[in-house]
């Protein structure tokens, strides 16, 4: 009998029962501690959203499915980046586990980290932004459901305030899934404020070294397979998966209707990087007649809506796409 192999089954069985039926959703709780807010589901830990004034972004880490797998990669923590490869081409320690920021923003390179610098040698001429913490509106439980806003200043290197951006996260789950609804806003609050064509953005996970090893599964709501097909095109959502230590697994994000520039175009890459890009035209496409930047006039906001769904077992494209169905109705 092959063990490995029967639970394998169950799981799928499991599963696609669980996304059949109405399952209850499990309660959620947010502990805040110092610059930490800890999530948890069912008492279960979910994930833990960083926004320490050290570190250049705010980001959430780790990301676990509804049987405690972590799915995404596991550093770095803070600016530490020893848990990576330097020599592999893949390393790009700045890319944290689930995190919200663009590579030219009025010409500052708010994707990358000065930090990691030395990592990268010529890769960016650009100088280095940072978002800083200025207040949560809201930290909140609601029983089946926990919601976290907070509002960032985007900043230069000499610390003056380019915009802001408020970053909304919900938090749910069951015994199948986990969810995490994101909105982020950006605000024009001192001047126009431009983002720039560019591939090194936007919204965007870095998934474990299990699902993008040798390389990753993906597939996206048009039925394109793999990196080739998927890089720099058009989709309503794009799917991860793979497994970890013999246990199927996915992530899937979900791009809504209501977002900027729907479908969305994506940054993924088979070695472990999902990222929603709305900018990056000229990038993606090689022709230098296009122009995917933007200009938020003084005064104005763009906002990005994405849901995250993570699972157990294997799920075929029709089941992700009922659930990314039901998402887009909201």
């Amino acid at each position: 009998m092959n063990e490995g192999k029967d639970v394998n089954i169950v799981y799928r069985i499991l599963v696609s029962f669980l996304l059949s039926v109405t399952v209850a959703a499990a309660p959620v709780h947010l502990t805040k501690t110092g610059s930490e807010i800890a999530v948890t589901v069912s008492g279960k830990p979910f994930t833990t959203y960083y926004f320490g004034a050290d570190v250049a972004k705010p980001y959430l880490m780790p990301l676990r499915t509804a049987q405690g797998i972590v799915i995404s990669r596991d550093f770095p923590v803070g600016n530490d980046a020893s848990g990576g490869d330097p020599k592999a081409s893949s390393f790009e320690p700045h890319q944290r586990p689930l995190y919200f920021a663009h590579g030219d923003i009025d010409g500052l390179n708010y994707w990358a980290e000065s930090v990691f610098r030395k990592y990268y040698g010529g890769h960016s001429t650009q100088d280095y932004g940072r978002s800083t913490l200025t207040r949560f509106d809201e930290v909140r439980e609601a029983g089946d459901y926990g919601i976290v806003k907070g509002s960032f200043s985007l900043l230069d290197p000499k610390g003056r305030v380019i915009g802001e951006e408020t970053q909304t996260f919900t938090f749910r789950g069951d015994s199948a899934t986990r969810i995490i609804d994101c909105e982020f806003t950006l605000k024009a609050t001192q001047g126009p404020m431009v983002i720039g064509d560019t591939k090194e953005g936007t919204f965007a996970i870095r998934v474990s070294r299990d699902l993008s090893a040798p390389l990753g599964h993906m597939i996206n709501s048009r039925g394109a397979e793999g990196e080739p097909a998927i890089w720099g095109q058009p989709a309503d959502w794009v799917d991860y998966y793979g497994a970890s230590s013999g246990h199927p697994i996915g992530i899937a994000v979900f791009d809504h209707p209501r977002s900027f520039r729907h479908p969305t175009t994506w940054h993924a890459r088979g070695y472990g990087l999902l990222a929603a890009n709305p900018f990056g035209r000229r990038e993606f496409t090689k022709d230098p007649m296009q122009d995917g930047s933007w200009t938020v006039e003084e005064k104005g906001v763009l906002t990005f809506r994405y849901r995250v769904f993570i699972y157990d077992g294997e799920l075929t494209p029709a089941q992700i796409a009922q659930q990314y169905v039901e998402y887009a109705k909201q």
